[in-house]
């Protein structure tokens, strides 16, 4: 019989008792209900820190910028699963964000990996690490993450905005300084512009609000599950997915 004390695994967020909840080291009660926004508790509660006002400011307008994105698959699949399980809400809620991939939601995620690549280059070598992602890519016949889009093929209108909204914030710039070498990268390999998506403007963005790469898709996620709560509500008040169901239905012959 072993003498061993069982291993104990340990959390640094969330702890309670009968009289209080504390969230990385501050009372919930006391400290944050009431006196932090969402998106501070996000930061706060992911990364164990408080977040600075550049910090919030940057996710915010991430999280106002990837919320909505119409009809797409993930949207109807959260109406038309309301549809069959009317009384299920998180059911249907969850079924969209099972939808939430790299061709709707973007590639923010894989572009932070590479933007943190090319930042962790020396200065001077930036350019040509920026050139080496863009080869490696190409060679294993992959997409460069943040780049090409099927609607918006000169640009893509939020990128300048949310570039513009990152620059006054007072960011480093050095996650966006990256990504405009990825982009001249690309276009020196392909001999022709491909428009930045808005995959490539969110990385950069996060980045210089110092969230790492691997969380990324985590606030995209959680942008897009409220986008899909209101496309819920407004299936529930003026239904569509009984029409959404019948032009499938239209749409697709049965061959045997």
């Amino acid at each position: 019989m072993s003498d061993k004390t069982p291993s104990r695994g340990r959390t640094s967020i969330c702890g309670f008792d009968a009289d209080h909840i504390d969230i990385r080291g501050k009372d919930l009660v006391g400290e944050l209900m009431g006196k932090v926004s969402f998106t501070e508790m996000l930061l706060l509660q992911a990364l164990g820190r408080e977040p600075t006002a550049l910090q919030t400011r940057i996710v915010d307008a991430v999280l106002v910028t990837i919320m909505e994105h119409g009809l797409v698959p993930s949207a109807v699949v959260t109406r038309l699963t309301h549809y069959g399980a009317p009384e299920s809400f998180q059911g249907a809620v969850a079924a969209g964000l099972l939808g939430v991939g790299d061709r709707y939601a973007g590639t923010a995620g894989q572009c932070g990996e590479v933007l943190e690549r090319i930042v962790a280059a020396p200065e001077g070598e930036r350019d040509a690490k920026a050139t080496e992602e863009v080869r490696a890519h190409r060679a294993a016949r992959k997409p460069v993450p943040g780049f090409g889009h099927p609607i918006h093929t000169g640009t893509d209108p939020r990128v300048e905005r949310l570039v513009e909204i990152v620059r006054a914030a007072g960011a480093p710039g050095e996650h966006l300084d990256a990504m405009f070498r990825l982009q001249a990268a690309l276009r020196e390999e392909l001999g022709k512009p491909l428009v930045m998506n808005i995959s490539a403007a969110l990385a950069a963005a996060m980045g210089e609000a110092g969230v790492p790469a691997k969380l990324m898709r985590g606030v995209v996620l959680t942008a897009r599950c409220a986008g899909l709560v209101g496309h819920l509500f407004e299936e529930m008040r003026e239904p569509a997915a009984h029409a959404m169901w019948q032009g499938a239905q239209a749409a697709v012959d049965y061959e045997a």
